[in-house]
């Protein structure tokens, strides 16, 4: 089974931190990540730097990364003028989100789920003539933090209608963490049907504590690219009580046991979530419990 974990500490786990973190330090995650043998990462965001001052230095990050072999660096892109600042910046890929709800969506980006569609549109059309790889995230895809619930029918028909504009990949997020592994397979296996030209990818919290059976899941139905972000940290400014990402160390425990390779060192993995800690003033989410211990050669 060939499995795609795609690293989103440096954007998605880094948005969500109060305190600056320098960009020496930004660029030194995704290199650990690099050497961990991570391919794809969702390295910056080009929204707007007051909105998510953290991630301001996004030019100044693509200038620091490491440009070796078959790593693809990824860019959160809103509207047109942060697909301008992606392209100068030389990412390899865009991330553009469209959420499920009109609430949470006007709260995230500033439209409607209906204005956000035809965002999309427009950006994936100018992105592929730039020959980018396009993912298209559908965002609060398994509940909103103020609408509720979120119909599966809905999440349906945005995937119809995202899958138009004829995306790389489709991901499904559950942006607050109330997805469960029945709907994470029946979402799947309609994002299959309805846009089988698209790549199917899935982005995964765990908030209460779901995350890693729904990442299984996702599998179990076919999806093959996952994201998780070392350390377990991450959230969403704009969704009250949000909390971490998957811990890609922790996912790599499960896959590995399961016998399935991904290319990734668990060992610097866990290495990575440490020093992670200290950049941040505190232990990383997932080395907060068991993760990342692990008794003698298990794990390693």
């Amino acid at each position: 089974m060939d499995i795609t974990l795609v690293e989103v500490a440096p954007r998605d786990g880094l948005q969500n931190e109060s305190q600056p973190i320098p960009t020496a330090d930004k660029i030194e995650l995704i290199q650990r990540a690099v050497d961990a043998g991570l391919r794809r990462i969702e390295a910056v965001s080009f929204v707007n730097p007051a909105r998510v001052p953290q991630l301001a230095d996004a030019e100044a990050v693509m200038a620091g990364v490491p440009r070796v072999g078959d790593i693809s660096y990824a860019g959160l892109v809103f509207n047109d003028r942060g697909l301008d600042r992606a392209l100068a910046a030389g990412v390899d890929e865009i991330n553009v989100v469209v959420v499920a709800t009109d609430t949470f969506s006007r709260r995230n980006q500033g439209c409607t789920t209906a204005e956000g569609v035809r965002r999309w549109q427009r950006l994936a059309d100018r992105a592929a003539a730039s020959g980018l790889w396009r993912t298209v995230t559908l965002a609060a895809a398994f509940g909103c933090p103020f609408e509720g619930e979120v119909a599966e029918s809905t999440v349906l028909d945005l995937i119809a209608q995202v899958a138009d504009a004829n995306p790389d990949e489709i991901a499904l997020a559950d942006t607050i963490g109330v997805g469960t592994p029945d709907r994470v397979r029946r979402l799947v296996g309609g994002l299959r049907s309805i846009a089988p030209n698209a790549l199917p990818r899935c982005h995964f919290h765990n908030t209460r504590n779901t995350g890693y059976a729904n990442a299984l899941a996702a599998l179990e139905a076919g999806t093959r690219v996952l994201d998780a972000s070392i350390g377990g940290i991450g959230g969403c400014p704009f969704a009250p009580a949000a909390t971490g990402n998957i811990a890609t160390e922790d996912l790599l425990y499960a896959l590995d046991r399961m016998g399935i390779d991904t290319g990734v060192r668990l060992d610097l993995s866990i290495e990575t979530a440490t020093w992670l800690g200290g950049v941040l003033g505190a232990p990383v989410p997932a080395l907060l419990g068991r993760a990342g211990i692990f008794p003698a050669g298990i794990g390693r």
